[in-house]
Protein backbone atom coordinates (compact mmCIF):
# COMPACT_ATOMS: atom_id res chain seq x y z
CA UNK A 1 0.00 0.00 0.00
CA UNK A 2 1.25 3.40 -0.66
CA UNK A 3 1.89 5.90 2.34
CA UNK A 4 -1.12 7.60 4.43
CA UNK A 5 -2.10 10.85 3.31
CA UNK A 6 -4.73 10.99 6.05
CA UNK A 7 -3.29 9.41 10.21
CA UNK A 8 -5.53 9.09 12.50
CA UNK A 9 -4.17 8.46 16.11
CA UNK A 10 -5.86 8.11 19.76
CA UNK A 11 -8.75 10.16 18.71
CA UNK A 12 -10.59 10.92 21.66
CA UNK A 13 -14.13 13.20 20.44
CA UNK A 14 -16.83 13.48 23.39
CA UNK A 15 -19.98 16.01 23.45
CA UNK A 16 -20.47 16.78 26.97
CA UNK A 17 -19.24 14.20 29.10
CA UNK A 18 -20.62 11.14 26.66
CA UNK A 19 -17.52 9.91 24.69
CA UNK A 20 -18.28 9.16 21.26
CA UNK A 21 -15.17 8.08 19.87
CA UNK A 22 -12.71 6.75 22.53
CA UNK A 23 -9.24 5.88 20.99
CA UNK A 24 -9.99 5.91 17.12
CA UNK A 25 -6.17 4.92 14.59
CA UNK A 26 -6.44 4.39 11.44
CA UNK A 27 -4.50 4.88 8.29
CA UNK A 28 -5.69 5.85 4.80
CA UNK A 29 -3.04 5.63 2.03
CA UNK A 30 -3.00 7.73 -0.59
CA UNK A 31 -4.75 7.34 -3.85
CA UNK A 32 -7.02 4.42 -2.46
CA UNK A 33 -10.61 3.78 -1.52
CA UNK A 34 -10.64 3.06 1.95
CA UNK A 35 -13.95 1.82 4.09
CA UNK A 36 -14.93 2.61 7.92
CA UNK A 37 -17.92 0.53 8.94
CA UNK A 38 -20.10 0.03 12.08
CA UNK A 39 -23.40 -0.79 13.14
CA UNK A 40 -25.33 2.77 14.34
CA UNK A 41 -23.64 4.72 17.00
CA UNK A 42 -20.48 3.34 16.56
CA UNK A 43 -19.12 6.89 16.33
CA UNK A 44 -18.27 6.74 12.49
CA UNK A 45 -19.78 10.56 11.50
CA UNK A 46 -18.11 12.20 14.93
CA UNK A 47 -14.63 10.89 13.83
CA UNK A 48 -15.51 11.91 10.24
CA UNK A 49 -16.32 15.31 11.21
CA UNK A 50 -13.59 15.63 14.09
CA UNK A 51 -11.22 14.70 10.77
CA UNK A 52 -13.00 17.72 8.89
CA UNK A 53 -12.34 20.44 11.71
CA UNK A 54 -15.98 20.61 12.70
CA UNK A 55 -15.80 18.45 15.84
CA UNK A 56 -12.85 19.42 18.28
CA UNK A 57 -10.73 16.31 19.85
CA UNK A 58 -10.20 15.91 23.41
CA UNK A 59 -7.11 13.77 22.76
CA UNK A 60 -5.50 12.77 19.93
CA UNK A 61 -3.60 13.42 16.39
CA UNK A 62 -4.91 14.13 12.96
CA UNK A 63 -2.39 14.13 10.14
CA UNK A 64 -3.15 15.27 6.65
CA UNK A 65 -0.51 14.89 4.20
CA UNK A 66 2.22 15.18 6.85
CA UNK A 67 0.53 17.97 8.51
CA UNK A 68 -0.79 18.07 11.86
CA UNK A 69 -4.46 19.57 11.27
CA UNK A 70 -5.85 18.51 14.88
CA UNK A 71 -8.33 20.96 15.81
CA UNK A 72 -7.73 23.27 12.79
CA UNK A 73 -11.41 24.46 12.25
CA UNK A 74 -12.90 22.99 8.50
CA UNK A 75 -12.54 26.45 6.88
CA UNK A 76 -9.08 26.07 6.99
CA UNK A 77 -8.70 21.97 6.86
CA UNK A 78 -10.53 22.44 2.99
CA UNK A 79 -8.04 25.02 1.88
CA UNK A 80 -5.33 22.02 2.45
CA UNK A 81 -7.32 19.74 0.38
CA UNK A 82 -9.72 17.71 2.57
CA UNK A 83 -13.37 17.98 2.13
CA UNK A 84 -16.20 16.39 3.85
CA UNK A 85 -19.57 15.07 2.05
CA UNK A 86 -21.51 14.77 5.06
CA UNK A 87 -24.57 12.23 5.50
CA UNK A 88 -28.38 13.75 4.59
CA UNK A 89 -27.70 15.30 1.43
CA UNK A 90 -27.38 18.67 2.80
CA UNK A 91 -27.77 21.62 0.15
CA UNK A 92 -29.20 24.99 0.61
CA UNK A 93 -32.71 23.96 -0.56
CA UNK A 94 -33.47 27.97 -2.04
CA UNK A 95 -30.36 28.38 -3.56
CA UNK A 96 -30.07 26.89 -7.36
CA UNK A 97 -28.08 23.91 -7.88
CA UNK A 98 -25.44 25.53 -9.40
CA UNK A 99 -24.99 28.17 -6.57
CA UNK A 100 -24.86 25.46 -4.61
CA UNK A 101 -21.66 23.93 -6.52
CA UNK A 102 -20.61 27.07 -6.68
CA UNK A 103 -20.45 27.69 -2.97
CA UNK A 104 -17.82 25.26 -2.81
CA UNK A 105 -15.64 26.98 -4.45
CA UNK A 106 -14.84 29.91 -1.94
CA UNK A 107 -11.41 28.97 -0.83
CA UNK A 108 -8.88 31.16 -2.16
CA UNK A 109 -6.46 28.60 -4.03
CA UNK A 110 -9.56 27.31 -6.25
CA UNK A 111 -11.63 29.79 -6.83
CA UNK A 112 -9.68 30.61 -10.25
CA UNK A 113 -10.48 26.65 -11.17
CA UNK A 114 -14.04 27.12 -10.06
CA UNK A 115 -15.60 27.44 -14.19
CA UNK A 116 -12.79 24.52 -14.84
CA UNK A 117 -13.99 22.75 -11.57
CA UNK A 118 -17.76 23.45 -12.03
CA UNK A 119 -17.78 21.83 -15.73
CA UNK A 120 -15.98 18.65 -14.47
CA UNK A 121 -18.85 18.23 -12.06
CA UNK A 122 -21.58 18.33 -14.99
CA UNK A 123 -19.19 16.28 -16.37
CA UNK A 124 -19.66 13.26 -13.83
CA UNK A 125 -23.04 14.17 -13.30
CA UNK A 126 -25.37 15.55 -16.39
CA UNK A 127 -28.59 15.48 -14.82
CA UNK A 128 -26.92 18.53 -12.66
CA UNK A 129 -25.88 20.62 -15.80
CA UNK A 130 -29.47 19.83 -17.14
CA UNK A 131 -31.41 21.33 -13.36
CA UNK A 132 -28.44 23.76 -12.98
CA UNK A 133 -31.12 26.98 -12.66
CA UNK A 134 -33.41 24.51 -10.48
CA UNK A 135 -33.94 25.13 -6.87
CA UNK A 136 -31.81 21.96 -5.39
CA UNK A 137 -35.00 21.70 -2.88
CA UNK A 138 -36.84 20.51 -5.96
CA UNK A 139 -34.11 18.16 -6.63
CA UNK A 140 -34.84 14.50 -5.67
CA UNK A 141 -32.82 12.77 -2.69
CA UNK A 142 -30.66 11.21 -5.01
CA UNK A 143 -29.93 14.59 -6.86
CA UNK A 144 -29.34 16.35 -4.14
CA UNK A 145 -26.68 14.08 -2.66
CA UNK A 146 -25.23 14.66 -6.46
CA UNK A 147 -25.11 18.53 -5.18
CA UNK A 148 -23.17 17.41 -2.21
CA UNK A 149 -20.92 15.41 -3.66
CA UNK A 150 -20.57 17.87 -6.49
CA UNK A 151 -19.75 20.79 -3.94
CA UNK A 152 -17.07 18.93 -2.55
CA UNK A 153 -15.48 18.43 -5.53
CA UNK A 154 -15.27 22.45 -6.49
CA UNK A 155 -12.84 22.96 -3.48
CA UNK A 156 -10.07 21.07 -6.13
CA UNK A 157 -9.96 18.10 -3.02
CA UNK A 158 -6.84 15.56 -2.32
CA UNK A 159 -9.05 13.41 0.07
CA UNK A 160 -12.79 13.08 0.13
CA UNK A 161 -14.50 11.63 3.32
CA UNK A 162 -18.36 10.36 2.06
CA UNK A 163 -20.32 9.99 5.40
CA UNK A 164 -22.75 7.43 4.43
CA UNK A 165 -23.85 9.02 1.16
CA UNK A 166 -26.23 5.64 0.40
CA UNK A 167 -28.50 6.91 3.52
CA UNK A 168 -32.13 7.02 2.19
CA UNK A 169 -31.28 6.63 -1.64
CA UNK A 170 -32.89 3.74 -3.99
CA UNK A 171 -30.28 1.07 -4.55
CA UNK A 172 -30.01 2.08 -8.22
CA UNK A 173 -28.95 5.77 -7.24
CA UNK A 174 -26.40 4.18 -4.81
CA UNK A 175 -25.12 1.65 -7.54
CA UNK A 176 -25.04 5.28 -9.70
CA UNK A 177 -22.86 7.41 -7.12
CA UNK A 178 -20.87 4.06 -5.92
CA UNK A 179 -19.99 3.95 -9.61
CA UNK A 180 -19.19 7.31 -10.28
CA UNK A 181 -17.04 7.96 -7.12
CA UNK A 182 -14.71 4.47 -8.59
CA UNK A 183 -14.31 6.45 -11.45
CA UNK A 184 -13.26 9.82 -9.87
CA UNK A 185 -10.48 7.91 -8.06
CA UNK A 186 -9.63 5.77 -10.85
CA UNK A 187 -9.51 8.94 -13.18
CA UNK A 188 -8.29 11.15 -11.25
CA UNK A 189 -6.43 9.49 -8.17
CA UNK A 190 -8.60 11.29 -5.07
CA UNK A 191 -8.04 9.45 -1.97
CA UNK A 192 -11.43 8.38 -1.07
CA UNK A 193 -12.53 7.15 2.76
CA UNK A 194 -16.00 5.74 3.03
CA UNK A 195 -18.46 5.85 5.81
CA UNK A 196 -20.94 3.01 5.23
CA UNK A 197 -23.05 0.93 7.39
CA UNK A 198 -23.64 -2.05 4.51
CA UNK A 199 -20.51 -3.94 4.97
CA UNK A 200 -20.74 -5.76 1.59
CA UNK A 201 -20.82 -2.63 -0.11
CA UNK A 202 -17.80 -1.47 1.92
CA UNK A 203 -16.11 -4.65 0.93
CA UNK A 204 -16.97 -4.90 -2.33
CA UNK A 205 -16.04 -0.98 -3.28
CA UNK A 206 -12.78 -0.60 -0.59
CA UNK A 207 -8.92 -1.25 -1.11
CA UNK A 208 -8.70 -1.24 2.54
CA UNK A 209 -11.36 -2.14 5.06
CA UNK A 210 -11.68 -0.18 8.48
CA UNK A 211 -14.33 -1.30 11.44
CA UNK A 212 -15.38 0.93 14.42
CA UNK A 213 -17.04 -0.68 17.36
CA UNK A 214 -18.14 1.62 20.21
CA UNK A 215 -15.49 4.41 19.57
CA UNK A 216 -12.61 2.60 18.76
CA UNK A 217 -11.19 1.16 15.06
CA UNK A 218 -11.04 -2.86 16.29
CA UNK A 219 -9.93 -4.25 12.87
CA UNK A 220 -8.51 -3.08 9.92
CA UNK A 221 -6.98 -4.84 6.65
CA UNK A 222 -7.34 -5.52 2.95
CA UNK A 223 -11.20 -7.18 2.66
CA UNK A 224 -9.47 -10.02 0.81
CA UNK A 225 -8.09 -10.79 3.82
CA UNK A 226 -10.34 -10.26 6.56
CA UNK A 227 -12.81 -13.59 7.31
CA UNK A 228 -16.40 -12.76 7.16
CA UNK A 229 -16.59 -14.09 10.95
CA UNK A 230 -14.08 -11.73 11.81
CA UNK A 231 -15.72 -8.70 10.36
CA UNK A 232 -18.96 -10.11 12.04
CA UNK A 233 -17.36 -10.10 15.63
CA UNK A 234 -15.86 -6.90 15.19
CA UNK A 235 -18.66 -5.15 13.66
CA UNK A 236 -21.24 -6.44 16.01
CA UNK A 237 -19.17 -7.51 19.29
CA UNK A 238 -19.79 -10.76 19.65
Amino acid sequence: MSEPILKVEGIQAKYGDFIAVHSATLDVPEGKIVSLIGSNGAGKSTLMDTVAGLHRPSAGKVFFKGEDITGLPAEKIVTRGLSLVPQGSRCFIRMSVEDNLIMGSFPKGVRAKAKDNLEKVYNLFPVLKEKRNDASGSLSGGQRQMVAVGRALMTDPELVLFDEISLGLAPTVIKDIYATIKRLNKETGITVLLVEQDTQRAMKTGELCHVMLKGEVVLSGPPKELGDDEIKKAYFGI
